[in-house]
């Protein structure tokens, strides 16, 4: 496994409909490195924004998709998937205000 750090980890979250419905909940969605694990991922949510607690992590392997072009086929890149759940008395991420 390559050598991932806590910033390298986050790659960008995932703003939908029903991600934005597990805010409510302090649920947050995010694509992550596929080479993270649960641990990894935690580490980098408290690092990265401060005053959060994580309760618990689930991820998921997203394949990727078949695509043409043409009479070549091929898959697009497989990604990773991490819905992270805040404890109560922690802060909110400030990167989902406002949406």
């Amino acid at each position: 496994m390559a050598n991932v750090q806590y910033y390298d980890v986050i790659l960008k979250p995932v703003i939908s409909e029903k991600s934005m419905n597990g805010m409510a909940d302090k649920k947050y969605t995010f694509l992550v490195h596929v080479d993270a694990n649960k641990t990894m991922i935690k580490e980098a949510v408290e690092k990265m924004f401060e005053g959060t607690k994580v309760k618990s992590v689930n991820t998921m392997n997203l394949d990727g998709k078949k695509r043409r072009r043409g009479a070549t086929v091929g898959k697009t890149a497989k990604t990773k998937k991490a819905i992270v759940q805040l404890t109560e008395d922690s802060k909110d991420i400030e990167i989902f205000e406002g949406l």
